[in-house]
């Protein structure tokens, strides 16, 4: 895969700040309870189809990844894992590093294997770096003399949206806490406050079912990114194929992405 860096606007810190307290004061949210959401907060990148960026967004916009397809690898490597579906690569290049607080590498491909429809018995990702050789592997392969074929999903091209993820303990915060219980509207007051926020980082694209890559899991169960466990990426089902309806959650430690010791990552999956 093939692909460029488009133009897209990273908020500053001083930018997302004036940002989340302007929008507090629209809400009637008070300025502690805005500070308070803001020093849990984390970034993220959600990555899009084309028709989820707004038209402004669309005119420059380059992909940064691709789902599904046959994957590109080296000379001497085969289909990683149990044959797991190709569900993700990203090109690293094309991804704006400043977006994230995890360290991704610079350039190559990052490829995700796993079983988005069951639970996944193997699940891995891997890194191409730029320049090496590589070519197309094909999805049938033999087993004990039997004939088999990995499955396979329609490409479709992502590209990358800056957003903002909020601590799960935020509403815990003191100022926070307090306001919630001054009214019995203050927790839709707060919803949406939030909901508005988010939607002013990523300057108006729709990123509701997506992939993401870093920020808080937004899980459906209990959530793994706990401890020392961050999240690397975040991958709906729907995003892959829109009859799938789970959630892939990839964590692992700081230090782990950040040494590309891919190994240790933990898969989960969530219906």
């Amino acid at each position: 895969m093939s692909v460029g860096r488009g133009t897209i606007t990273i908020m500053t810190t001083s930018t997302v700040e004036q940002l989340v307290f302007r929008t507090a004061e629209k809400h009637g949210v008070p300025g502690p309870v805005a500070q308070e959401m803001l020093a849990g907060a984390r970034p993220c990148l959600h990555l899009v189809p084309f028709p989820c960026l707004t038209p402004a967004q669309q005119e420059e916009a380059r992909p940064a990844a691709r789902t599904g397809g046959l994957p590109l690898l080296p000379d001497g490597v085969d289909w990683p894992g149990e044959r797991d579906p190709l569900v993700l690569t990203i090109d690293c290049a094309a991804l704006p590093r400043e977006a994230l607080d995890i360290e991704l590498p610079p350039d190559g491909n990052l490829l995700f294997f796993t079983e988005i429809e069951y639970e996944p018995e193997s699940s891995v990702v891997l890194h191409v770096p730029a320049g090496v050789p590589t070519k197309e592997r094909s999805a049938a392969y033999e087993l004990d003399g039997e004939p088999g074929q990995v499955r396979v999903y329609e490409p479709g091209d992502l590209y990358p949206v800056p957003g903002l993820t909020v601590s799960p303990d935020w509403h815990d915060a003191p100022a926070t806490s307090a306001f919630l219980e001054s009214g019995p509207d203050r927790e839709d007051i707060l919803n949406a406050f939030e909901e508005a926020v988010r939607d002013a980082v990523a300057g108006g694209a729709r990123h509701g079912i997506d992939v993401r890559l870093g920020g808080f899991s937004s899980p459906w169960q209990s959530a793994p990114d706990e401890g020392d466990l961050v999240l690397l990426a975040q991958i709906h089902g729907q995003s892959i194929d829109s009859k799938v309806f789970t959630q892939t959650l990839i964590v692992g430690t700081r230090e782990d992405i950040a040494r590309r010791r891919y190994e240790r990552l933990e898969f989960e999956q969530q219906v």
